[in-house]
């Protein structure tokens, strides 16, 4: 929002996954819309504001944010179990909404539907699944 973190996108996105688990939740304050790639094709032009949280609780994740004005803007695997997909490490979820239109994005899929909040209208003509 304010500039102090900036990006590009060097390779594919992936389209849009709509997550209504609690941490998103949470994090939000509503639920995320995120796109994703390859974190060696996520480059920084400007990260003097960006800042990690990596919550006590689920310590392998990590959410990016600026320290300046508190958008939130990704959110990222830091560590997999033995025997879990490894490949978790080499992307990186990207909030739609700070992404420069046109996108050329779509939402395709929702997930943790089962998690959202009694207030929100699931939209029937998205895939859903109640877990990831």
């Amino acid at each position: 929002m304010c500039g102090g973190v900036r990006y590009v996108i060097d390779g594919p996105a992936r389209d849009v996954w709509n997550c209504h688990c609690d941490r998103c939740r949470r994090w939000t304050g509503h639920f995320t819309a995120a796109t994703g790639c390859r974190r060696d094709d996520l480059r920084l032009l400007s990260d003097d504001t960006l800042a990690w949280y990596h919550p006590e609780e689920w310590p392998d994740v990590a959410y990016g944010f600026c320290r300046e004005c508190g958008s939130s803007l990704f959110w990222k695997v830091v560590a997999v179990p033995p025997g879990e997909r490894q490949d978790k490490l080499s992307t990186i979820g990207i909030w739609a909404g700070t992404l420069d239109p046109p996108t050329g994005l779509s939402t395709e899929l929702v997930i943790y539907a089962a998690d959202a909040s009694d207030y929100h209208r699931l939209d029937a003509d998205i895939e859903t699944r109640a877990r990831d």
